[in-house]
């Protein structure tokens, strides 16, 4: 299994606002130039995560984009579930019904596993761990907004 371009930048940007929590606005700009991406690519991915009521948007000079909610709250599933959709590796585990061979599939019950596993993990990360690991890895230093 591989992870969208999507769920990886939009994960990244939003540990870049988990940073800024509680007081800082981030611009997407910033965000693009900080994380090596196309600030038009990620202009479009923060729409989504905007849409979802997970960031806000703050207009004026100091504007830019906050977390609508502490990072503590927000779950990697959150984020992958707005970006990406379901975590099932094949339709048949989440639409039985799709797949004549349900019943003996030898391959189906692991599919299941697979997804719920999957889930388990990104249920169990927050933006906080996540933050906290940034933290961890590249320091304090790396970490200071200016407001």
């Amino acid at each position: 299994m591989k992870l969208s371009t999507r769920v990886r930048y939009g994960a990244r940007a939003m540990v870049d606002l988990g940073v800024a929590f509680p007081d800082g606005t981030v611009s997407v700009r910033d965000i693009a130039q900080r994380e090596g991406v196309s600030a038009k690519y990620l202009e479009q991915i923060v729409s989504r995560l905007k849409a979802a009521g997970l960031i806000v948007a703050h207009r004026g000079v100091q504007g830019g984009y906050s977390l609508a909610r502490p990072p503590a709250s927000i779950s990697l599933n959150d984020i992958y579930h707005v970006l990406e959709g379901d975590t099932a590796p094949t339709d048949c585990v989440d639409e039985p019904g799709a797949c004549p061979m349900k019943n003996v599939c030898p391959t189906r019950d692991t599919w299941v596993e697979l997804k719920e596993s999957i889930e388990n993990v990104l249920q169990n990360t927050s933006l906080q761990d996540l933050v906290e690991r940034k933290g961890q890895k590249v320091g304090p230093h790396c970490l200071m907004y200016h407001i």
